[in-house]
């Protein structure tokens, strides 16, 4: 059934699916990518394409050194790719930064936590304020990663039909707040590890060593939260649910009779909870002690005001490394899922092989990124993109809402959040901060462009998962149902990010702890001659 509404789907929703299956897995897309870019290198180095450097003088001229296109073909690159392929991969800064947190966040998955938390968080709701408690599970389910996907939103359905609501209304809004609020959240999590990996690697490859905070979105994500959880709330209730219409019970499929997700919380989860609420306020109590205690080791007191905290951030990951192990451990023991540490160590385990795919992604990820940067197009393009903008007159909001839209029309042919900023990153965020603003800023306005088109997108991964969903409760909603009931959500969201965005740049509010939107342009210098040396 649900085969024949995809061949039959017509019009742009059919155009797009037909246009995304054809492209390849983004593993092989970057190697195409790959490909390409050495013969675009080849040309570009016989052309003689060069730039000046942004940052640094020739000592012998006293002017901008300036910087050629290298051939990716020429002897040193080639033995460059061949020699540092392994430093190449483990390099690769958005690596280190998934495989610790995730080594934590599979255990509190595995063991049962994030489950039993999002439904201990909707199932006891208030009907008058189901939707906005739910869409708000959603949107810090995305902490939880899959889990949030395979257990909210089933569940969200069954809880709007004992609300006597319509499921389907339940499953739009769990949907939209777990994928449209992608990035929405009360916390800084994995994806901001895995983005910021990304937005660091790609500073690097202009500016030389630089530092991402993961918790350098903080406020904004928190913002995006406050902000995307009226709009849904509004589209279902005054949308959505009007025009599914009364809820017949006779249209559900015996699955829907037969779930049994919808279960009281037994006296061992609860206690779980409780013990991994008590882990989680002992795991923040020992970083306050690692912050402010004595000889204050994640603070520098020789630094700067500005960088004073740089020790505390660059702590973060393994701060949500202990918070997710030790919360999830916690709830295993007294749960009954975690007998001794075997079990705690099969969990990690099981957590690193979930990432076997994001493995060979990272693999082919790293060397176009690094392979990007050898070439010297990056630089070349920044520079030269930074000044054809610049001239333009184009205030900094219009150049972020750009790549907002840009982001979001990408992100329905190329559904990897990861993937996509690793094309995007190299090129816009040196050029952003050529231009004066922030890396932080730059992944800010990509993370409101990737989440907003995530939830009408058949190509999405989970897209399929939630059409079948769907169909337990009525049979014959189909690709096209989805895609329908999930645009007035897109469109909502992406005024809502739009305006927001505009908004917080226009205000120059901080983007988290230490992170703001505009930075003082890099030493940039004048290429023509002596004075630059000034």
């Amino acid at each position: 059934m649900a085969e024949a509404a995809v061949a039959q789907q017509k019009g742009i929703l059919g155009w797009i699916e037909r246009s995304g299956n054809k492209l390849p897995d983004p593993v092989f897309l970057f190697f195409g990518l790959i490909a390409a870019l050495v013969v675009i290198s080849v040309i570009a180095s016989l052309a003689g394409w060069s730039a000046a450097h942004p940052t640094e003088i020739d000592e012998t001229t006293g002017a901008a050194r300036v910087i050629t296109a290298q051939s990716l073909l020429s002897a040193e690159n080639i033995r460059q790719l061949w020699v540092d392929m392994p430093k190449t991969f483990t390099h690769f800064h958005p690596l280190g930064y998934v495989l610790v947190v995730m080594l934590g966040a599979g255990v509190a998955e595995r063991a049962g936590l994030f489950g039993t938390a999002m439904r201990a968080g909707v199932r006891n709701a208030p009907t008058a304020l189901l939707t906005p408690i739910v869409v708000l599970v959603g949107m810090l389910g995305n902490l939880a990663a899959d889990a949030a996907y395979v257990v909210l939103i089933p569940l969200a359905g069954i809880i709007f039909h004992a609300a006597g609501r319509h499921p389907i209304a339940g499953i739009a809004a769990s949907f939209a707040g777990v994928s449209g609020g992608f990035s929405a959240n009360l916390l800084p999590g994995q994806l901001d590890a895995l983005l910021f990996g990304i937005t660091e690697a790609a500073v690097e490859t202009v500016f030389g060593d630089f530092t991402a905070n993961i918790a350098g979105n903080w406020f904004f994500i928190v913002g995006m939260t406050v902000i995307f959880l009226p709009v849904i709330w509004f589209v279902t209730d005054r949308m959505i649910e009007p025009r599914l219409g009364k809820w017949d019970p006779a249209k559900a499929g015996n699955a829907a009779a037969d779930e049994q997700t919808d279960r009281a919380l037994t006296d061992g989860e609860r206690k779980g909870l409780r013990w991994a609420g008590l882990a989680v306020l002992g795991v923040v109590a020992l970083w306050l002690v690692f912050t402010f205690g004595p000889g204050t080791p994640l603070i520098d007191e020789e630094a700067t005001p500005e960088a004073r905290l740089t020790p505390f951030y660059q702590s973060l990951v393994a701060g949500f490394f202990i918070l997710f192990l030790f919360s999830g451990w916690a709830y295993g023991k007294a749960a009954g899922t975690i007998g001794d540490h075997r079990d705690l160590v099969k969990m990690m385990a099981g957590a690193m092989e979930d990432l076997a795919y994001y493995l060979v992604l990272a693999f082919a990820a790293a060397h176009f990124v690094a392979m990007f940067a050898w070439s010297n197009l990056g630089l070349i393009l920044a520079v030269q993109g930074a000044d054809f903008l610049g001239n333009s007159g184009l205030p900094a909001w219009a150049l972020l809402a750009a790549i907002i839209l840009v982001s979001a029309l990408l992100n329905i042919f190329v559904g990897s959040a990861s993937a996509k900023w690793a094309l995007l990153a190299p090129v816009l965020v040196p050029m952003l901060m050529l231009l004066g603003i922030t890396p932080e800023m730059a992944t800010a306005a990509y993370r409101v462009g990737d989440s907003a088109t995530n939830i009408i997108t058949p190509l999405m991964v989970y897209f399929p998962l939630i059409l079948i969903f769907c169909q337990r409760w009525q049979k014959d909603f189909g690709l096209g149902s989805l895609a329908a009931t999930m645009l007035p959500y897109s469109i909502g969201l992406m005024v809502a990010g739009l305006i927001m965005t505009i908004g917080w740049v226009a205000l120059d509010l901080p983007l988290g702890p230490g992170a703001e939107v505009f930075m003082e342009v890099p030493n940039t210098v004048d290429p023509t001659g002596p004075a630059a040396a000034e």
